[in-house]
């Protein structure tokens, strides 16, 4: 049987420009993964996958969903099938995710990473499926050498803030050939809604710690202890993610309160939860600017909204949706008090909603203070926005509404290390549109070599530089 070259030097470039762009500058670029769910333990440890079954499907929240959509049975996806069957599965979901970003970046990875062309289907299955597990058996699919393999300088991975950094401290003892950071996440300590629940957090937190916690007096001194904590390990930078930005009004004797009542374990109103938000809000804030940290929000999720499937695969498991909260007056009264306080970090906010990309891009224009260049950005288009739909409208919001220039670009955002194809996707797509804009006159050809160090900003330079990591 005779395949065709579908990943071909081309894809997505649809003008000369647009290849010229690309190939000359964009394609040389390494990698600054300033957002990475990757496990810190598999690569100090050097992790080998046992199948590609493992490396693809655990965890694969976007395959998950695919296949379940495409009537596949959850045995084949989270349950106890073999590696086998569960690959089986997703290849024959394949032949139906035209136009999903899910067949792009199959495919380049097939391509990038084990050097197989063939379009895969439940034909092809086998035939890739032993091929890439024979290959990961080989020390260069080693976790670390995957990551070497797309010139990643830089690794940030996601840390719960209660986590032992053990792995990091490993990690820059031996002086490594690309760094690896933490980044502090703050998300559990947003969760008030189960007492129960969080008061079991708050313990976790006080044993980290060091701190017994009755008060907010204290909890924020335990807070900080952490803080200091990911700070001495390298870390620079925070991530929140929270449904939307909460502004009620509030007093110090109001919020103790809240505390204790939660300490007691007692439940909260609403407008008691959103209160301690709003405190937990600032006073994160406040952290990270005498830090000198970089703050990123990503907002606009609805958590497990299949409780029924939350309950029996935890986290993480495909059943988290986008809201339709009205982010933009909380938006902008909160940057407002941050701005008032004196305590704007360089920020970077991510939405989940398409409708929001312009109103961001336009509230955090309004606090731009000139004291450094793209101090607050518009973040890259994330999660079921990481398309070209997606990206098209989230580079246009950032081009008309601020400054293309200045963008830290491409987020990974994911636990899966060939997650990285992600960057030469968005990095084609970008390549495309600017070619496509200096095809029709929109640019002028004069200022091509500009552009194209416009362009290695954006894949590289700028989150380099923005993040100024140790």
């Amino acid at each position: 049987m005779a395949y065709e070259t579908y990943i071909s030097d081309d894809f997505l470039l649809e003008t000369p420009i647009a290849s010229e762009l690309y190939h000359k500058y964009a394609e040389k670029m390494p990698i600054m993964d300033y957002h990475s769910h990757l496990n810190p333990q598999k690569i100090v440890e050097d992790y080998q996958f046992r199948s590609i079954t493992e490396l693809w499907l655990q965890p694969g929240e976007y395959k998950w969903r695919a296949m379940r959509a495409n009537g596949v049975l959850e045995k084949y996806i989270t349950g106890a099938s073999s590696d086998w069957d569960k690959f089986r599965k997703w290849a024959m979901t394949m032949p139906y995710l035209f136009r999903n970003p899910l067949y792009h970046w199959t495919h380049l990875e097939l391509k990038r990473v084990f050097g197989i062309e063939k379009v895969l289907n439940q034909e092809t299955a086998r035939e890739i499926y032993d091929e890439c597990n024979a290959k990961l058996q080989l020390p260069e699919y080693s976790m670390q050498n995957l990551i070497r393999r797309f010139k990643v300088k830089t690794v940030c991975t996601a840390n719960d803030m209660t986590d032992d950094l053990t792995n990091h401290s490993k990690w820059h003892a031996e002086r490594r050939d690309f760094k690896m950071f933490p980044t502090w996440k703050p998300d559990r300590i947003f969760e008030v809604e189960d007492v129960e629940k969080y008061n079991r957090y708050i313990d976790e937190l006080s044993d980290a710690s060091g701190v017994v916690i009755r008060n907010y007096g204290s909890l924020m001194e335990a807070l900080t202890n952490r803080h200091s904590y990911f700070h001495s390990h390298g870390c620079r930078m925070s991530d929140i993610s929270i449904d939307a930005f909460y502004v009620e009004d509030y007093t110090a004797p109001e919020i103790d309160e809240i505390v204790v009542k939660i300490i007691q374990g007692k439940p909260l109103s609403v407008v008691e939860q959103n209160k301690l938000k709003a405190a937990l809000l600032i006073s994160m804030c406040e952290l990270d600017y005498k830090a000198g940290w970089v703050q990123q929000y990503h907002v606009g999720v609805q958590a497990d909204l299949n409780t029924t499937m939350f309950k029996l695969l935890g986290r993480h498991s495909g059943f988290d949706g986008m809201n339709d909260k009205n982010l933009g007056v909380a938006m902008g009264k909160y940057f407002n008090r941050v701005y008032a306080r004196g305590l704007l970090c360089r920020t970077i906010v991510f939405n989940l909603n398409a409708k929001d990309f312009e109103m961001v891009a336009v509230i955090l224009g309004c606090f731009q203070d000139g004291s450094y260049p793209g101090k607050l950005q518009l973040g890259s288009a994330w999660w079921y926005l990481n398309n070209d739909q997606g990206m098209q409208r989230q580079l246009d919001a950032l081009s008309s509404l601020g400054l293309l220039s200045r963008f830290v670009g491409m987020a990974t955002d994911s636990h899966c290390v060939l997650s990285y194809c992600r960057h030469e996707y968005f990095r084609r797509f970008l390549c495309n549109m600017i070619g496509n804009d200096l095809t029709k006159g929109r640019l002028p050809m004069s200022e091509f070599e500009r552009i194209g160090h416009m362009v290695e900003d954006i894949c590289y330079n700028n989150a380099n530089h923005f993040f100024n990591l140790p």
